[in-house]
């Protein structure tokens, strides 16, 4: 077995143990069998079979999920119709910052598109709107097993399989090496062993560089203002004894005290000047910036794919073209562990992202859906997959994949490799045991208490006190005194 077959399997073992409801109620999917069994069911389709039905269209939505995506759409186009000469594969181009927008329009006027490129924890929200198609009927085996069962379970609903994944990632952090080695941090032994809040407190202290009293450079910068509002929080009470917003017996688990204790540790990070204090205010694209000009010791959330946007803007500084980031320096990007809290072990947030089925108001034909299934396996797998993934620095989760990247090459540092296999190893389950109106719920929740508390927090407007007695109180309201985690 490959290394990298043994992380997926310690991964999909942990899944099994903490999730062991899930695995009951969805009739041993997730143990590798295909959702039909072994014979493909009455009016499924094989997504690797050709087709011979009438011409139809299928349409996606798809954001620039990697740095070279959308420039092939054209291309994917033209393949899937070469490979299914009656039908069309018809994409949307949209943009990470309005993805979510377009998609909310197109579903509130009842004509999503067939596919669209979203969070799995997003599948919830949609599902309770009536607007996802439930493909498990309509799936072989061969096209379900292409997949590995860890990421693929986390496309499941209930009994329900609402789409393909496109990669199984986690939200790590990602620091300048040399920075980190002039702060005097073992960063290969952080790298292997992680580090607990305290550790991680210390080292990024250690990486502020002041002029008098004018910050040059912080220890630590992490985005949290539009798309990225709820990251923060979300990757840091993982590792704090709350891998889920519900515990296994399905209670909201953010009324636990260890909840209280990562938001006064969020403060101290800030009071201490290892972060700015409009932190708040910081997006995604500044975060980055401010990283690759030498303000920022230590950034997140991190990606393995920004291994590969630092490599690249490296090489655009070597060029002297003027491409690179205005003001931008070298860097040696190294993938690191989000410190753990209270003692709790390692649990690394995994995202899982991917191509989910969508329906209108009238059901489907049968040839339409099975139609759906071959557009979103043709772009979860094969050549597009590996594509993509290689631009992501991303792992391959289907044999497809990884059979079609066997002849690319990808430029990775073997430290960042293992580092990222490791946090693999500590991946947050999936959890398709979570009824849809408590998943829904929870997201409400957190769209109207917990992200502007954050925001409120973050500049020192509340206290920490403050912000877990308003998060738990709307807990209460909305699960019951006895629907909350009580400790």
């Amino acid at each position: 077995m490959t290394r990298k077959a043994q992380v997926l399997a310690s991964v999909l073992a942990l899944t099994v143990s903490m999730t062991a409801l899930a695995a009951c109620s969805s009739n041993n999917k997730n143990n590798g069998a295909s959702p039909g069994g072994s014979q493909s069911p009455s009016g499924s389709a094989s997504a690797d079979a050709g087709s011979s039905g009438g011409k139809d269209t299928i349409t996606a939505l798809l954001p620039p999920v990697s740095s070279g995506f959308q420039d092939r759409f054209e291309q994917i186009s033209k393949d899937f119709n070469a490979k299914y000469p009656n039908l069309t594969l018809k994409i949307e181009p949209a943009s990470w910052e309005d993805m979510t927008q377009k998609l909310d329009t197109q579903v509130n006027a009842g004509s999503p598109p067939d596919i669209a490129f979203i969070g799995s924890d997003g599948i919830s929200k949609y599902l309770q709107q009536g607007m996802l198609m439930d493909i498990t009927d309509a799936v072989d085996s061969n096209t379900y097993d292409d997949f590995d069962q860890a990421p693929i379970a986390y496309m499941k609903k209930g009994e329900g399989l609402y789409g393909f994944p496109a990669y199984m990632e986690v939200h790590a952090l990602g620091g300048n090496r040399q920075f980190l080695e002039d702060a005097g941090i073992d960063w290969k032994k952080v790298q292997k062993e992680g580090w607990t809040f305290d550790e991680f407190r210390e080292a990024i202290h250690k990486g502020v560089v002041k002029d008098g009293d004018v910050t040059k450079r912080y220890g630590f910068v992490f985005a949290n203002s539009g798309v990225t509002s709820r990251d923060y929080l979300n990757i840091l009470i993982k590792n704090a004894g709350m891998p889920s917003a519900f515990t296994t017996d399905l209670k909201y688990a953010y009324t636990s005290k260890n909840f209280l204790e990562v938001l006064k540790d969020v403060r101290l990070l800030i009071d201490d000047g290892s972060m700015p204090k409009e932190l708040g205010s910081i997006d995604a694209g500044k975060r980055w910036n401010m990283f690759l000009t030498g303000q920022t010791m230590i950034t997140g959330k991190g990606l393995a794919t920004f291994e590969n946007s630092a490599n690249k803007n490296n090489e655009k500084i070597d060029a002297n073209d003027g491409s690179a980031v205005k003001g931008s320096i070298k860097v040696d990007y190294i993938v690191l562990p989000v410190p753990t809290f209270l003692g709790q072990p390692p649990m690394s947030s995994t995202v899982v992202d991917g191509y989910v089925t969508f329906r209108g108001k009238k059901e489907p034909t049968p040839e339409h859906k099975a139609n759906i299934v071959k557009a979103a396996y043709f772009l979860a797998s094969g050549q597009v997959a590996a594509t993509t993934n290689n631009e992501l620095f991303a792992a391959h989760i289907t044999q497809s994949g990884r059979k079609a990247a066997e002849s690319m090459t990808v430029n990775r540092n073997p430290d960042n490799v293992a580092a990222v296999e490791t946090l693999l190893s500590h991946a947050s389950p999936a959890r398709p045991d979570i009824p849809v109106e408590l998943g829904a719920k929870s997201i409400k929740l957190e769209d109207e208490v917990i992200i502007p508390k954050m925001q409120a927090l973050l500049a020192n407007e509340i206290k920490p006190e403050d912000m877990y007695e308003a998060v738990k109180a709307a807990a209460i309201k909305t699960f019951g005194e006895d629907g909350v985690v009580k400790d």
